[in-house]
Order: C-alpha cells, then sequence, then structure tokens
C-alpha cells in the first residue's frame, strides 16, 4: 500500500492545475480519494473529525448488495436450468447468470460513470461518488436481457436529466437507478411488463410482472405466472419458503429475502441507512395488505406482500436513500410508512401493473420535502406554544 501511495505522489504533479495533464485534475482527483481517505479534512470548529467520507458510505451500500448480486447471478443460471430441465451443476450455472449479468454492469458503470467524468471535468468539479452504488443497483432491477442500448439510454437519461441537471450528487430530487427503472418502463413497455412467464431460447427475467420471454421461436420449456402476476393463496402458499429463498423467478437482486435482509442488517449496524424507513415501510405495507385482506381485495395474508416482487429491496436500499428520503427523524417515520402503503395499494387495486413499489418510492421523493416541511413547521409551532404557556 505504501508503495502505491508513493507512486501516486509522484505522478500527482502532473495532474495538478498547470500541469501536463492538468486537464484531467477531476479524473485523478476521483481516483485517488477513491484509493485513499482525502487529506482535505477540517482542522477546526464545531465540526465531527473522522475517516469516513462520502466515498466510504457509499462503499457500504454496494458492499451490503454484493448478497443479493451474487444470489442473482446463481438464481439467473439455475431458473434458466430448471426451465429447460439442464442438468446443471454450481459453476455451469454460476458462469451463465454471470454471462447473462456482467454485460449489464460493464454498461451501466461505463455510460453513468462517463457521463459523471465528462460532467465534472467541463465544470471542473470533483467526480460525484453518488453513482457508485447507482451502478451497482441499476443491473439488480432491470431484465437480464433487455437490450444494453436500451439500457445505455436509460442510463444516460437518469444520470443527465435526472441528477446532473440539478448539480449532481446531492442535490437531485428522485434516486438515479429507479429513474433508469422508469425510463425503461414508460419508454420500451412491451420489454418491462406482462403477465405470463415465458422461457425460450432467451432467458428473461423481469423486475415486475414478467420473468421470462420466448426468444428464436422456442416457447416449449415453461410457462406459467409470476407470484406478482397471480397473486391467490392457492398458487402461493407451496412456494413462500421459495420466495424466502429466492429460488423464482424474477429481477436479479429482488428475489431473495435472506440476501435483502443480510444487506439490511449490515446498512442498519453502520449506520449507513435509516431503520425507521425500513420498519415504517414494512407496517406500512402490512397494514394496507392486511386491509385488503379484510376487505376481500386479495386472499392473501398481508405478510405476502413482503416477500413479493421488489418489496423488501425498494425498502432496504432504494427508500432509504440519504439524498431523495425525508431527513427530519419523523418525517421518516411518515415517509416510509407511505412508501409501504402505496406499494401495496398500486398492487391490490391496479390490475394493469401488478408491482407498485418504483412508483411508490418515485411518488413519496417527490414528496419528502413537503414531508419534512410539515414536521418542522409543526415543530416550531409546538415549540412557540411551550413559551407561551411558560
Amino acid at each position: 500500500m505504501n508503495g502505491l501511495r508513493n507512486f501516486v505522489d509522484k505522478i500527482k504533479p502532473t495532474f495538478e492545475k498547470g500541469g501536463k495533464l492538468g486537464f484531467l485534475h477531476s479524473t485523478f482527483d476521483a481516483f485517488e480519494t477513491f484509493l485513499f481517505v482525502p487529506n482535505t479534512v477540517t482542522r477546526r470548529g464545531a465540526h465531527v473529525r473522522d475517516c469516513v467520507d462520502l466515498k466510504r458510505v457509499m462503499i457500504m451500500v454496494v458492499l451490503a448488495l454484493v448478497p443479493a448480486m451474487l444470489f442473482g447471478v446463481w438464481n439467473t443460471g439455475y431458473q434458466h436450468s430448471l426451465a429447460f430441465g439442464l442438468d446443471w451443476g454450481f459453476w455451469n450455472i454460476v458462469l451463465y447468470g454471470l454471462a447473462k449479468v456482467l454485460p449489464l454492469y460493464i454498461v451501466a458503470y461505463l455510460v453513468g460513470l462517463g457521463i459523471e467524468f465528462v460532467s465534472a471535468q467541463i465544470q471542473g468539479h470533483e467526480v460525484n461518488e453518488g453513482y457508485l452504488v447507482s451502478g451497482m443497483l441499476i443491473p439488480l432491477i432491470v431484465p437480464v436481457d433487455v437490450p444494453l442500448w436500451m439500457l445505455a439510454i436509460a442510463v444516460a437519461f437518469a444520470v443527465i436529466i435526472g441528477k446532473e441537471v440539478f448539480g449532481g450528487t446531492g442535490m437531485n430530487i428522485w434516486n438515479p437507478a429507479l429513474l433508469t427503472r422508469a425510463f425503461l418502463f414508460f419508454s420500451y413497455p412491451s420489454m418491462m411488463s406482462g403477465d405470463t412467464v415465458w422461457t425460450g431460447g432467451v432467458t428473461r427475467f423481469m423486475n415486475e410482472g414478467v420473468a421470462f420471454q420466448a426468444g428464436n421461436g422456442l416457447v416449449d420449456g415453461f410457462s406459467g405466472a409470476t407470484p406478482l402476476a397471480n397473486p391467490t393463496l392457492a398458487n402461493l402458499e407451496p412456494q413462500f419458503m421459495d420466495m424466502v429463498l429466492g429460488t423464482i423467478p424474477g429481477s436479479v437482486g429482488e428475489t431473495s429475502v435472506i440476501a435483502i435482509l443480510l444487506g439490511a442488517a449490515l446498512l442498519i449496524w453502520t449506520g449507513v441507512a435509516s431503520w425507521k424507513i425500513m420498519v415504517s415501510s414494512v407496517v406500512g405495507g402490512l397494514a394496507i395488505g392486511y386491509l385488503g385482506y379484510a376487505v376481500g381485495a386479495t386472499d392473501l395474508p398481508g405478510y405476502y406482500q413482503l416477500v413479493m416482487g421488489g418489496f423488501l429491496f425498494g425498502t432496504v436500499f432504494m427508500a432509504t436513500d440519504p439524498v431523495t428520503s425525508a431527513q427530519t427523524e419523523c418525517g421518516k417515520w411518515i415517509y416510509g410508512f407511505l412508501v409501504g402503503a402505496l406499494a401495496v395499494t398500486v398492487r391490490l387495486w391496479n390490475p394493469g401493473y401488478p408491482e407498485g413499489m418504483m412508483l411508490a418510492i418515485l411518488l413519496m421523493n417527490t414528496f419528502a420535502p413537503l414531508i419534512d416541511h410539515y414536521v418542522i413547521e409543526g415543530s416550531i409551532k409546538r415549540r412557540a406554544k411551550k413559551v407561551k404557556t411558560a
């Protein structure tokens, strides 16, 4: 590590302003601060000083996503093997999954980080760190066989329109990963929606509703409905443990409850994500789930809503985004509850859209500042009343 530090220090003057490659200062700074803790720290005043910076916080989220990503890679290959009756071993399954998932990561990071670097160079700013997480999230919430050119366009839209125009990391209103998903959903609906599971020459996992699409004219392997497309107790009761384990068709990162909870435990333990938003979102989902069960909107008990689709994944990794979620402590409870409640409401009472987590989070991203505003106003009024009565 000392050797690497010495090498970086040696070439650093070349990239400083006035150096031969000074125009690449932002790019060099991005790599240096990724490898080492920045030396620009607060030296005086009433500030908390430690070795944690934004890159380290983002890396903790990336690490929390690793269990869901690794399981998703395996499950991609496993579902293909299962559907076609292939007697594949562990490594064949994993290699197939990697062949499907890795290109998504390559495109997501090349396009997203490329735009971030170009933007930073043009403006002379530091490279924002937020895309470390967005680039990890995007391949986990899109169809595994989405055309790479579509993914590139969606990522570019999310980074430029949803992030850079607002000022970059920390200034965006909506979660960039979900904007990528929403762009694909509304621009290419035939690739992102449907009700039937198909397996053909090309295997396709869907995020919300569809798991596979036929390809090359071969449609004899498997057909059926996903849990969200046919949510009845008779269909899902035998599959409950499969949904918990994650051995069901679905998007790459959203099928395994266990893998998601491992990530949630890391985020809560490190204090990176708000446990209040996670808990209140689950409470909101359960409340509406059991309300729908009581009035006959569904025959599924409320807890089934937690293990289907992208509910837990969205709750743990996207609703808790510190930039786009509520900032006040009371606001976090309100924000999380409404995310969970709206997601299940869309599921139960909107037959044209079997999954509601994406829309619920984007909608609450929009209203998060308003929630914080009224929480603060309410706190000010309560304090004013106490002063008057004192």
